[in-house]
């Protein structure tokens, strides 16, 4: 008789769980984690104990562990992870799946157990504003940490991975992050506001330096703009730059604040003149696939990680870090709606398939598998359940 094939088991840490959803690599740990339950897979994820206060063993088929921390600003996610390494390497898992190149460092207690380890290392995070001094200098000793203490090093973005391999001499392979496109999206929770469609140009993100919301903001507020600027998103603690913004008084500024009911996400992306993405750090931005995913033309900052996203140019414009040029390019997009719609029409084109969550579960797939060193059943796709575009 045929021996039963054993499941692949997979564990995931460094984000802050499932199904809790609230920045990029919860998403990510939510698209990726539920794909490969789908495929056959054992999945566990380690939850950060203090954000759930219900705790099933399985969501969804999605093993849950919930591990404590350290509970402090700087301790909570990198004890977090510590705790979840140690628990994982006592147990029976194939591949011990990381996120967060602040985790590079806990890879050494892997190594003693010798266990196999993939690392997702995100963006340039040692050249963010807010991570000054010491801060700055950690980040960027753990991100050459991931590439000596782990098997397997995950970039997202082909500048990344150049990136990656100029500093520390590390070979990395890229799996972008993953959209999921949606068309037909109601107007209603924008025209609550007394908002039409179009009659607005849209931010969405942090409040924080990196990504230039105040030179975006400053920029608008020169233009001879008569469309309002719609703010989605804040910071979660009592912050100068933020409340400096806030506290702008315009009547074409609107503030929203944190965004959590979807589909009310989805109106103002869908319904916005043009989307301005600022953010200056990284490789494959979430919100940046979510503005192509709702038909968005897209008003980017130029950077070399902007211009691959757009391919260049085909599915945006960009802008220079200065308030002059976000100027110019209100005034510009005003004066091109042909061109603004013509981005809008033709923005899900820019999701190629380096973007799609069925084909970046496959390649983690392989890389699990190959680092584990068995292949087992698969299942493919379901995608009925799994589409990519939503109507």
């Amino acid at each position: 008789m045929a021996t039963a094939k054993k499941k692949l088991k997979i564990a995931i840490m460094g984000a802050k769980g499932y199904p809790y959803v609230y920045g990029g690599y919860d998403t990510m740990v939510k698209e990726l984690g539920e794909r490969l339950v789908a495929r056959g897979v054992h999945v566990r994820v380690y939850n950060h104990k203090a954000l759930f206060q219900e705790k099933p063993k399985y969501v969804n088929g999605i093993e849950c562990i919930y591990i404590g921390a350290i509970e402090s600003k700087i301790g909570t996610q990198l004890s977090h992870t510590f705790f979840s390494m140690m628990h994982a390497c006592f147990s029976d898992v194939d591949v011990i799946f990381v996120v967060n190149s602040a985790n590079g460092p806990i890879g050494w207690f892997s190594r003693l157990f010798r266990k196999k380890t993939v690392i997702n290392v995100d963006g340039l995070e040692w050249l963010r504003p807010k991570w000054k001094g010491m801060g700055s200098k950690y980040f960027f000793w753990a991100s050459k940490m991931a590439t000596k203490y782990y098997d397997q090093l995950i970039n997202d973005s082909d500048e990344m991975q150049r990136v990656y391999k100029e500093l520390f001499n590390a070979d990395s392979k890229v799996i972008a992050y993953g959209a999921n496109p949606r068309a037909d999206v109601a107007a209603d929770p924008i025209e609550k506001w007394g908002i039409e469609p179009q009659d607005y140009f849209l931010i969405v993100g942090r409040l924080i330096p990196d990504n230039n919301a105040d030179l975006i903001i400053e920029g608008f507020l020169k233009s001879d703009s008569k469309r309002k600027l719609v703010i989605v998103g804040d910071v979660p603690f009592n912050d100068e730059y933020a409340n400096e913004l806030k506290n702008i008084a315009d009547e074409r500024l609107l503030f929203l604040g944190y965004i959590t009911d979807q589909n009310e996400l989805a109106a103002w992306y869908s319904h916005c003149y043009a989307y301005f993405h600022g953010h200056e750090f990284g490789g494959t931005n979430p919100a940046m696939l979510k503005a192509l995913g709702f038909g968005c033309a897209i008003l980017a900052l130029d950077t070399p990680f902007n211009q691959e996203m757009l391919q260049n140019g085909k599915h945006g414009w960009y802008f220079k870090k200065s308030t002059a040029s976000v100027q110019d390019i209100v005034e510009a997009a005003e004066s091109s709606k042909e061109r603004m719609a013509y981005f809008r029409s033709t923005a899900r084109e820019g999701l190629i398939q380096r973007y799609n969550w069925d084909y970046v579960t496959d390649q983690y797939l392989e890389v699990f598998q190959n680092l584990a060193g068995k292949k087992v059943s698969i299942n493919p796709p379901v995608k009925s359940k799994l589409k990519q575009v939503e109507s």
